[in-house]
């Protein structure tokens, strides 16, 4: 049975999405605010946190960060506001996904599925190793030889991806399908800012492996210096 820990200051939506995950043969750990979400997650380590934005004492931003810094524990967002900053920040501290309210619960409820499945297929293949490349899916790290790349989420799980598919081209509707397991329309020109990013701090630590732009199609990850990659 999985642990949920759902945060939500909005006490009938709190206790209506308890009793449907309920139905669903989840344990469930209800929250009101994000204090409280912090203090019920360090303490239960939950299997994946349903996170409203909008909370008193402690944002849903604030809530994530602190997981983030910590730990890998799945996170599904929920938020009124549709703007791109809220989106873009959540994806990038390392959200597992998004929903806007209003929503159905069956819909959250496959999504919380979705994410778990994919969650437990990264969490069979604890590491991923290219020559002095390794990415440890456990521990939500990579490194160059013994130096730890200070990646983000978004940028760890685009990494994890062009590695885990090496020499496969990505578009960028691609990457964003298989890292979030949607579609996020008008927000594909980011991956662009991320991939930049992963290149900047992949060059410095001498690494063996570069990110390759295919004109007009996408990204591919490569061993450096093989140009026929």
């Amino acid at each position: 049975m999985y642990n949920l820990l759902i945060v939500e200051d909005e006490e009938q939506l709190r206790q209506m999405l308890c009793e449907q995950f309920t139905g669903e043969g989840f344990n469930t750990i209800p929250a009101r605010d994000g204090d409280e979400a912090i203090e019920l997650w360090s303490e239960y380590k939950p299997d994946l946190v349903v996170l409203d934005i909008m909370l008193p004492v402690r944002s849903g931003i604030e809530v994530l960060k602190k997981i983030r810094s910590e730990d890998n524990t799945p996170v599904i967002m929920l938020t009124a506001r549709v703007d791109e900053i809220d989106k873009l920040l959540g994806l990038e501290l390392g959200a597992d996904d998004y929903v806007t309210k209003p929503f159905s619960p069956r819909e959250l409820i496959a999504r919380v599925k979705a994410v778990l499945r994919r969650s437990s297929n990264n969490s069979s293949e604890r590491q991923i190793v290219l020559q002095n490349l390794r990415i440890d899916l456990s521990r939500y790290e990579a490194f160059i030889g013994d130096v730890l790349l200070p990646l983000t989420g978004t940028e760890f799980k685009i990494l994890v991806m062009l590695a885990e598919n090496s020499g496969q081209v990505f578009s960028r509707l691609q990457l964003l399908e298989r890292i979030y397991g949607d579609i996020y329309a008008g927000y594909e020109r980011t991956i662009d800012t991320h991939i930049n990013n992963l290149r900047r701090k992949l060059e410095p630590l001498a690494a063996a492996f570069e990110i390759k732009t295919v004109y007009g199609v996408g990204y591919k990850l490569i061993e450096a210096g093989n140009n026929n990659g």
